[in-house]
């Protein structure tokens, strides 16, 4: 694996979200979290202390920007949680898993509904954590759709882009 790509890859993945993504807030109900890319293309042999906390130091940096006190640590370091089993569920050739993972790797439909779940989950525990009230949730599931979708685009978009 190839560690200067993956922190040129996460840097670069920072820049976007903080300068950029966390600006772009259509009509109060998207919010795209993209910096989850560099999250979920981390291989799967790493040892899961170190996802978990790749997963934790990710959610603090976002926190630090956002402002938004553990809730982005709390999301990332459920997914992080999530991953490996995700990826068993999902993944026929589990011989694939040794790589970094990518649209190229796993291929279009185990890709897509790895991103898809992930995303989903991520932006669910952040807007429902950031909501801190059921009485709200209707507003939270229309946030969630409407983020993840941006969000889940521009992932696959990405790796469309990058993994010919």
């Amino acid at each position: 694996m190839d560690w200067t790509k993956q922190i040129g890859r996460y840097v670069i993945v920072m820049l976007l979200q903080v300068l950029l993504f966390n600006h772009l807030q259509l009509f109060g109900v998207c919010h795209p979290y993209i910096y989850v890319l560099c999250l979920l293309m981390m291989p799967i042999t790493l040892p899961r202390s170190v996802d978990m906390l790749l997963g934790a130091a990710a959610g603090i940096v976002m926190d630090t920007f956002c402002n938004s006190l553990g809730i982005h640590t709390a999301a990332c370091i459920l997914i992080m949680f999530i991953r490996p089993y995700l990826l068993s569920a999902v993944v026929n050739d589990k011989d694939r898993l040794n790589e970094q993972i990518s649209l190229h790797t796993l291929g279009m439909e185990a890709f897509v509904k790895y991103v898809v779940i992930l995303v989903i989950l991520h932006h669910l525990t952040v807007f429902t954590i950031a909501a801190w009230s059921w009485s709200h949730f209707g507003f939270v599931l229309v946030e969630t759709a409407v983020s993840s979708l941006i969000s889940i685009l521009c992932i696959i978009g990405y790796n469309a882009l990058t993994y010919r």
